[in-house]
């Protein structure tokens, strides 16, 4: 019985291991945004579910009371049986987490694997060592990450160095320009436009879709840069300070922009100094060129202030002329359901006439940074209005998709920010039935995610019919601001649900909704409702 209980002990501490090996990957070895997790309702779940309780209540028995150790191994043989299950249904649906395969995490899995595998060689597969080590893996996991980082800093640095070396021997080849882009949103849809435009006239490398670290960053330059491109665009993400400058000593660009600052990474900053040191485009502004150009949203305060610390060429984007300095503003915008279109003016007086296939008001502002740099690259107003003609709906990390039943689903999942989800409930408010939203409630906000929950809460209730919230944290905060609003409107049906089971959300759905009602998907929701949700 005893071998039995090990080996079946053993199978789920393989999918244990790997799970823990993935969120560390997931938040990308930051022991800020690591911990921060376990602030959330779903981290705290994480380490006090009910099965660890129970493993740790049996521990409690072995160590006091050896005399039910046989009854004990009957469970534990019977709970790991139940586990190994679990395990070999997550490998037939694909649907248990494991980290990306690096070579990173090659290492890790090979050393954890070795250490546990030990386990079953010596007298430790006894009840009592199985289950401590089973209690202790997310700590034992997190001690193993951490004391092999300094090696992996190491390499990191040398690699990065490479990267640094041969960005400053391709630059002279074909006069590459270096174009870097930060902030707290807008930042992948801006590279996304801007590539775009820029790929009718010159050959353009930008960094792939969650390439934004300095090690991603460092990996474009080494192995997918070349002499003859001569523009290179790379967005430039942090979560704390010092990071955007240690990517843009690499760089140094020629071009940076800084698309918009909130407060959606301020727990792990520390701070709103150290966050718009970083997000906030001081770094970056320190680093580019003698002569290079400095680009930031007008809408946004945060950018205003950095242009008016910033000693050289900058220039404004703004969605309306309100910013007297503003080089490229927008008018006549109309948002439709699978497009917009505004006409773009700029400080010559020259106008033209926009349109492109991505949703929401909130795009206008990332095309205007986009147009902006692409007429200081030497294209015209038509060239550009041209290349925009090209630009996918998915390059701006939202889509619209046919649903079950002739329901609109409105996928926004890629991420969320406060900015974000104000933008993308004032595109769903565009549908003219019933609304509703399906969200998780934000993370890494700092102190003022309260306030920042309640006044989503309030634009919740002034566009949706239904909410439903898929995370506890803010759950109550999202409500109050919710119930401000409905108050105000007598007669009302509007509610707001806490769900996060799939299948109960698409139940919900399915009942409260009909065809021609559209469906805002916000944010990282649980795992399959959009196949549920979607033909």
């Amino acid at each position: 019985m005893i071998l039995l209980l090990a080996a079946l002990w053993f199978i789920w501490e393989l999918k244990y291991i790997l799970f823990w090996l993935y969120l560390w990957q997931l938040k990308e070895y930051h022991i800020g945004r690591f911990i921060d997790h376990f602030r959330t309702n779903k981290g705290k779940r994480l380490l006090f579910s009910f099965e660890q309780t129970f493993k740790f209540v049996l521990l409690l028995f072995l160590s006091l009371n050896n005399e039910l150790i046989d009854f004990i191994i009957g469970i534990l043989t019977f709970v790991y049986a139940a586990e190994a299950l679990i395990v070999f249904r997550g490998i037939f649906t694909r649907s248990f987490k494991k980290p990306v395969i690096t070579f990173k995490t090659l290492f890790l899995i090979a050393l954890a694997f070795s250490g546990y595998g030990l386990i079953l060689f010596t007298n430790l597969y006894k009840p009592f060592w199985l289950l401590t080590f089973d209690i202790l893996t997310p700590l034992i996991i997190s001690v193993i990450v951490l004391f092999f980082q300094p090696f992996f800093v190491y390499v990191r640095n040398i690699k990065l160095k490479k990267a640094k070396d041969f960005i400053e021997k391709v630059k002279p080849l074909g006069g590459l320009k270096v174009i870097a882009i930060t902030g707290s949103y807008g930042k992948t849809s801006t590279k996304e436009f801007l590539t775009t435009i820029l790929s009718k006239k010159f050959r353009v490398l930008s960094t792939k879709d969650h390439q934004n670290s300095e090690v991603g960053i460092a990996n474009c330059i080494l192995n997918d840069l070349k002499p003859s491109h001569q523009i290179f665009i790379a967005e430039v993400g942090a979560y704390n300070k010092g990071k955007v400058k240690e990517v843009c000593n690499i760089l140094k660009p020629k071009i940076g922009i800084v698309t918009g600052v909130n407060e959606q990474h301020l727990a792990l900053f520390g701070s709103l100094e150290n966050l718009l040191s970083g997000e906030g485009g001081v770094e970056l502004a320190e680093f580019l060129e003698k002569d290079g150009l400095l680009v930031v949203n007008g809408d946004n305060k945060y950018c205003l202030d950095l242009v008016k610390r910033f000693n050289g060429k900058e220039k404004i984007y703004a969605v309306a002329n309100k910013i007297l300095d503003a080089d490229i503003w927008s008018d006549e915008i109309s948002v439709h359901r699978n497009n917009i279109s505004f006409v773009a003016t700029d400080k010559s007086g020259n106008m033209t006439h926009f349109d492109a296939k991505v949703l929401g008001r909130q795009n206008v502002q990332n095309l205007l940074g986009a147009i902006l740099i692409a007429k200081e690259l030497g294209m015209s107003f038509g060239e550009i209005s041209e290349a925009c003609k090209s630009i996918k709906p998915e390059q701006a990390g939202m889509i619209l998709k046919q649903g079950k039943h002739g329901i609109d689903i409105i996928d926004s999942s890629y991420s969320a920010n406060p900015d974000g989800v104000f933008a993308d409930l004032d595109y769903l408010s565009i549908f003219q039935n019933k609304k509703i939203v399906v969200m998780p409630c934000l993370i890494e906000l700092g102190k003022k995610s309260p306030e920042i929950h309640e006044k989503i809460g309030r634009k919740i209730g002034e566009v949706c019919d239904l909410a439903i919230i898929t995370s506890k944290d803010y759950f109550k905060e999202l409500k109050k601001g919710f119930n401000s609003t409905i108050l105000e409107k007598t007669g009302t049906q509007r509610k707001i649900l806490l769900c996060d089971n799939p299948q109960e959300i698409y139940s919900a759905i399915t009942l409260f909704a009909k065809s021609g009602d559209a469906v805002l998907i916000e944010g990282r929701v649980p795992k399959n409702l959009l196949d549920l949700l979607i033909k």
